[in-house]
């Protein structure tokens, strides 16, 4: 039997679904997905075991990537950093494109990085649900002329129209040789960080605009009980007071709420009961913090 392992780069613009097509390609939630740009900080590797002709298997390691965005701060760069050096490590980039959106002006330039650096450049237009089908093959056309790609895929990363043929597709595409990962597990990643990203999530999903991009979550303690349960202290950091307050809410209402959620989902992940505790506090500058960015697993580009 001859096995394949490769890795496989979902990169593009904010807000192209790479982490929903990375979910739903990996079949399980493990980078978190919100409406809101820049969600995705660090290279998350999810495991795909997927079967090719006779009796051949291949390893897929999917890495969701930050989306490539102009960078204002320490932060921002080392996130752009990981996303370009995940691509250009990658056997198999993916430009995850939003259909709706098509050619816009930000597309152009990192399908053009891409083909400098990729080894192997694959077009993927997303979000094909929302859009009318006689318009997708114009745009892959144009797309291609532009910057030609080795393969073009439709899929819609919510319905899971189309990432079946993917799949399919990346598995023969993947070099000969021994698998990276034990086939139980499905990422890289601990689940204290884990815990960490669903908290983060409803921070994005459940506070002002302002708030998302200038926090971040860290565990602080994981408590292993008897009883089969967890306990898990995590601490948000924001920027500024005005930010502490708006977590906080009206009577500690809002903190609540994204307690309550980031538990219930926790305990999905886990397979387990989890009690989570949560508490902010004001880091001034943490998003230039080299020491901070490399706890949170970035590197100082």
């Amino acid at each position: 039997m001859t096995s394949r392992s490769g890795l496989v780069a979902l990169i593009g613009a904010p807000n192209a679904g790479k982490s929903t097509l990375f979910n739903r390609l990996l079949g399980a939630r493990l980078s978190i997905a919100t409406p809101k740009a820049q969600t995705t900080r660090l290279r998350i590797h999810g495991v795909v075991l997927q079967p090719t002709e006779g009796d051949d298997s291949a390893e897929i390691v999917l890495m969701d990537l930050p989306g490539i965005f102009g960078p204002r701060r320490r932060l921002d760069r080392a996130m752009l950093s990981a996303a370009w050096k995940g691509a250009a490590e990658s056997d198999v980039a993916l430009l995850i494109v939003d259909a709706r959106t098509g050619g816009a002006a930000t597309v152009g330039p990192i399908a053009r990085r891409l083909a400098e650096t990729a080894r192997e450049p694959w077009l993927v237009l997303n979000k094909i649900d929302l859009v009318a089908r006689p318009s997708l093959l114009p745009l892959a056309a144009a797309l291609n002329a532009q910057h030609p790609f080795r393969r073009t895929f439709m899929v819609s990363a919510t319905s899971g129209d189309g990432t079946a043929d993917l799949l399919a597709a990346l598995a023969p595409a993947m070099p000969e040789g021994p698998h990276l990962y034990p086939p139980d597990q499905v990422s890289n990643l601990s689940e204290r960080w884990l815990a960490a990203e669903l908290v983060r999530e409803q921070v994005f999903l459940q506070s002002h605009d302002e708030v998302p991009y200038d926090s971040t979550v860290e565990t602080e303690s994981w408590e292993e009980r008897k009883d089969g349960s967890v306990r898990i202290s995590a601490v948000i950091t924001v920027a500024r007071e005005g930010q502490k307050a708006i977590l906080i809410g009206a009577g500690g209402a809002r903190i609540r709420a994204i307690g309550m959620r980031a538990r219930a989902l926790i305990a999905e992940a886990l397979g387990r009961p989890v009690h989570l505790s949560l508490r902010v506090e004001i880091g001034a500058g943490w998003d230039e913090d080299r020491r901070r960015l490399t706890t949170l697993g970035l590197e100082d580009p």
